[in-house]
């Protein structure tokens, strides 16, 4: 336990969230003085509720996206009886496993793959809000790509690419999947979500050489590893987000995720699904899992504030205006009571 707790008190990459941006909270405070605005952001990226600070939904960024690059995805109601469930479904041409998630959801919370009719009908009866159902994407290579463009210019900048590599174990033979999350780097971190969620298989001893996803998020916050593209970052790869963000109108600021069977495909701007994209509430994620000290992750963290100050006050002044306080309290308010029901249901 002691051992533990100092790794987390001298990695901060461990640290909770307002920890770690607590120190640099006042750049914020003073872009809402500077625009007279609380809900400055907003304008970000218009054609999404919030600017995708939070809150928003998967559908309307979908729909803002070139239909070849979105995998299949259909949106079921909670309340739907389950026969009407398996029918939408199978007219959908999905087969198992596919991935469901909820349309208005944030850091991987009740995202599942589903094997089976009753792993479904369980989440089904489980779920309190609407949900997707997709094909589960099984390209090899996953990444993150942030990207933020000025609206008075047609090129962008991508400020961040990298590559992610799901939670897992890998089985030794000997060890139960309990003793291999106290094992790792990561997973040890996470006690109480794990066993929320593989408690019933902790006793199982893993085969030699098998790979056991603890999560299939690729999130920070849900354990996933990193690794730094930066050198990757080239003309090629701008032109890709380039014509994406132009394609939307309105994508301005963000981080997309995405399913590819190559860097190189990516770049050709072939062979790739976007899996989200991530508005103005999305973190530059490529700070982590790269040996960046505190003050190097502070100083990228407000390179993009300053990108997102100036997109959102442009916008604002071409058509696009600050949210009022009130109606953004109400959004933020719901959108906070509609995580913590997904919080508890997860």
């Amino acid at each position: 336990m002691v051992k533990k707790f100092f790794e987390r008190l001298t990695n901060w990459e461990l640290w909770p969230f307002a920890v770690i941006y607590f120190p640099i909270s006042f750049v914020w405070i003073w872009y809402i003085v500077r625009s007279r605005a609380v809900w400055f952001f907003t304008p970000s990226n218009p054609t999404i509720d919030f600017g995708g600070f939070e809150g928003e939904g998967k559908k309307e960024m979908y729909d803002q996206l070139p239909p070849h690059t979105v995998p299949r995805t259909i949106y079921i109601m909670h309340d739907l009886p389950f026969d009407d469930v398996k029918k939408r479904i199978a007219a959908a041409g999905f087969q198992y496993p596919f991935i469901v998630k909820p349309d208005v959801g944030m850091k991987g919370i009740l995202f599942r793959k589903i094997d089976n009719e009753e792993q479904l009908h369980k989440y089904h009866e489980r779920i309190p809000v609407e949900y997707i159902v997709q094909d589960l994407i099984e390209l090899p290579v996953e990444v993150s790509v942030f990207y933020y463009r000025h609206p008075a210019q047609t090129k962008g900048t991508v400020s961040g690419f990298i590559h992610k590599e799901l939670l897992h174990v890998i089985g030794n033979g000997e060890d139960t999947l309990q003793q291999l999350v106290q094992k790792h780097p990561r997973a040890k971190h996470r006690t109480e979500e794990m066993e929320h969620r593989h408690a019933h298989r902790f006793d199982r001893v893993i085969e030699k050489d098998h790979i056991f996803y603890l999560s299939y998020a690729g999130n920070h916050n849900r354990g996933a590893h990193f690794t730094n593209l930066h050198a990757e970052i080239d003309e090629q790869l701008h032109k890709v987000f380039d014509e994406l963000s132009n394609y939307s109108k309105h994508f301005y600021y963000g981080r997309y995720d995405i399913k590819t069977t190559s860097i190189e495909d990516l770049k050709a701007g072939r062979n790739f699904l976007i899996l989200e994209y991530n508005g103005c509430g999305a973190e530059p994620n490529h700070i982590y899992d790269c040996n960046m000290r505190l003050g190097e992750a502070y100083k990228e963290i407000l390179k993009h504030w300053k990108a997102l100050y100036e997109i959102s006050k442009y916008n604002h002044n071409n058509g696009f205006p600050y949210w009022d306080f009130a109606k953004g309290y109400r959004f933020i308010k719901q959108s906070q009571k509609h995580f913590k029901l997904l919080q508890k249901y997860d």
